[in-house]
């Protein structure tokens, strides 16, 4: 009895290789793959649902306020929600911080003209486990992830892109 409960909790954890192992990783998200909908409380108190931009170009950010990169970053995805949002162009900054705190004092040092909401275990996982910061996915006008990049990447790179699926 005691072993066949070890043997199910090997499994639960991922422990017992084999086919039973894969269901519990998270699924890994691709280009082409649909972004997936979540709803929850923006920094500010108001409900968000990503499922409210479809239809938009969407640059969804995964960042934290300890994350240099996604600091240095954030400034350029300020200026292409100003300069593109009319255009049908949306950034989603997801913070992926212990401490609301900590998100909502980096947000407004930084100016954040889109929304903000807080990330946390779940969520990581429904975007294919975030490991590593920052995390950027470009999302087009069907909900389709364009391309998604891991780590710091220039705004070159991030804005070319963007322009594209504007266009």
């Amino acid at each position: 009895m005691h072993r066949r409960g070890f043997v199910s909790g090997a499994v639960a954890l991922g422990l017992g290789g084999g086919a039973m192992a894969a269901p519990l990783a998270p699924k890994k998200l691709k280009p082409g793959m649909i972004a997936p909908p979540f709803a929850r409380a923006r920094l500010d108190g108001k409900p968000f649902d990503l499922t409210r931009f479809k239809g938009k170009v969407m640059l969804i950010d995964f960042w934290a306020s300890w994350c240099a990169p996604c600091i240095i970053a954030i400034p350029h995805f300020r200026a292409w929600q100003a300069q593109w949002g009319g255009r049908g162009f949306q950034v989603v900054g997801i913070s992926m911080d212990d401490s609301s705190a900590d998100a909502k004092a980096a947000a407004a040092r930084l100016k954040v003209n889109y929304p903000v909401v807080m990330g946390d275990a779940k969520l990581a996982t429904l975007y294919g486990g975030i490991l590593g910061l920052p995390v950027e996915m470009l999302v087009g006008r069907d909900g389709r992830i364009i391309t998604i990049w891991q780590g710091e990447t220039s705004p070159q790179t991030m804005e070319k892109a963007v322009r594209a699926a504007l266009a």
